[in-house]
């Protein structure tokens, strides 16, 4: 049995530290905030509740599994999840709209094809065909296998065709191109890239089984919102006598030799054998671990993309709203112009942004019939003050755009502006603040370039004792992907 102490109560570290709990070890959580959920966070006010991060759930076998091997209750017995359909409805700046279901792409296709005309629906079928391929072959040896080099992609190059199915070598928007007739198709294709936060014309074309997965496993909600799945994990967290300790910032992690040997909190130290942290793993090497062995993976860091950050509005809205759905995306007239003022060096908040909105129609997240809860959100550089960056702390700046995008999302024909009876604005700067996430980057490195892969940091950290856990880490961000990374942790413990 080991000494356990896992930094952060966020989804990965609470999925990581139950895990972990089974195989007979020693498991404490410390959390620097109040709350447990990370950047699963959740507001309240005046019977409006939000989910102000994730707001959808993706492959729930992910986490089916991990109620299943940790408690004596199951996952679908301890949530309300509840299948959305239509999964998404999106509108693009010609007026065309397309609501597509949460299940099947065949009947994906099919909704496409309807809206877009042409030869669509036959193009999306192939490309979830490819999708499936892709799925096939990457899902066991690089999502729920710790990757930590090009040697570990060994299975994928055994053959010709399996090599050109993944196709490293080639973009998301690349793909997209060569597959798809329509651009308005291409552009729903691009909007997976940003599911890692990254640009589709640099990230890799195997996120084509982003939609593959959202279409064929489905889109889910919980009843009461996202942030109900870490209410859950807490439980089974305390069902399994893991003590989680909220308000405990970890100011280091300490090491004899290049190997752990506990963490230090205000409080004072705390041993152990093994540390597991579900931390931004940027801050986590920038500013916890000293130790010499930990160089090669800090400057692996320092040659990665940071993903973009995003500009939320929390909106209690009177009345209710002809025609829109539980997911809602809008399209801007120039793409291309959103990921250069979101990765380029003289970073902005994009003029005309791509708008998504959550509005669920739950009677848990609404004071009742007649009202709305609205989570709005657009893709946003980092907070800071370098090349890439934006001063979203500066006066004026937060209230200034959110009247923004509410007038461009009036500009194509949701006009909120008389019904809002309050907002509430978070920029990147709130997230950082809240989750230690440098400027606030929702997923960490981005996936943009070929080697992007290999430049997220691996679950195994140079400094022996130390993992990583969380969607900064291997295999990457989005509740599915950070539930697979609680499980590759714990089995390299318990292999070690």
């Amino acid at each position: 049995m080991a000494r356990i102490v896992v930094i952060g109560a966020g989804v990965g570290g609470m999925a990581a530290a139950a895990r972990l709990s089974v195989k007979g070890h020693d498991v404490r959580i410390l959390e620097r905030s109040a709350g447990y959920g990370g950047k699963l966070g959740r507001y309240r006010r005046d019977g409006f509740v939000f989910d102000t991060g994730p707001s959808l759930l993706t492959l729930p076998a992910v986490y089916r599994d991990l109620f299943i091997k940790t408690g004596r209750t199951e996952f679908d017995d301890e949530v309300d999840l509840q299948e959305v359909e239509p999964a998404f409805a999106y509108t693009w700046p010609d007026g065309t709209r397309a609501e597509l279901p949460g299940c099947g792409t065949g009947l994906a296709a099919t909704a496409l094809g309807d809206a877009l005309g042409g030869r669509s629906a036959d193009d999306w079928r192939n490309l979830m065909r490819r999708g499936s391929d892709v799925w096939r072959l990457t899902r066991r040896p690089v999502l729920e296998a710790p990757l930590a080099g090009y040697r570990d992609l060994a299975p994928l190059a055994r053959s010709l065709s399996d090599l050109r199915t993944v196709a490293p070598w080639q973009s998301l928007r690349g793909l997209g191109r060569s597959m798809l007739r329509d651009e308005r198709a291409v552009t729903l294709l691009d909007r997976y890239a940003t599911y890692t936060g990254s640009d589709p014309r640099r990230a890799p074309a195997a996120l084509v089984t982003v939609p593959y997965v959202e279409q064929t496993f489905g889109a889910w909600h919980l009843g009461g919102g996202v942030h109900t799945l870490a209410d859950a994990l807490a439980r089974r967290c305390a069902e399994r006598g893991i003590d989680i300790r909220l308000g405990s910032a970890v100011t280091g992690v300490d090491t004899d030799g290049g190997r752990v040997t506990g963490v230090t909190t205000a409080d004072g130290a705390h041993p152990a054998d093994i540390v597991v942290a579900n931390a931004d793993a940027t801050a986590l090497y920038e500013h916890l671990v000293h130790d010499r062995a930990a160089r090669p993976a800090r400057r692996a860091l320092e040659r990665a993309t940071p993903s973009f950050g995003g500009f939320v509005l929390l909106l209690a809205v009177r009345g209710r709203t002809p025609g829109i759905q539980h997911h809602n995306v809008w399209f801007p007239a120039e793409y291309d112009a959103e990921f250069d003022s979101l990765f380029g060096r003289d970073a902005a908040p994009v003029a005309d942004p791509t708008i998504y909105a959550c509005v669920p129609d739950d009677p848990a997240m609404r004071p009742d019939e007649d009202h709305e809860s609205w989570f709005v959100l657009v893709n946003a550089p980092r907070d800071g003050a370098g090349p890439g960056t934006v001063d979203w702390r500066a006066q004026g700046m937060a209230e200034a755009y959110a009247d923004h995008v509410l007038a461009v999302l009036a500009r194509r024909g949701v006009d909120l502006r008389e019904r809002i009876l309050w907002r509430v604005v978070r920029t990147p700067a709130d997230l950082a603040d809240e989750t230690a996430a440098p400027g606030g980057a929702i997923y960490g490195t981005s996936s943009n370039g070929a080697r992007s892969a290999f430049l997220r940091p691996a679950n195994a950290s140079p400094v022996k004792g130390l993992y990583l856990v969380g969607g900064s880490a291997h295999p990457g961000g989005g509740l599915p992907l950070v539930g697979m990374s609680a499980e590759i942790v714990a089995n390299l413990i318990g292999r070690d």
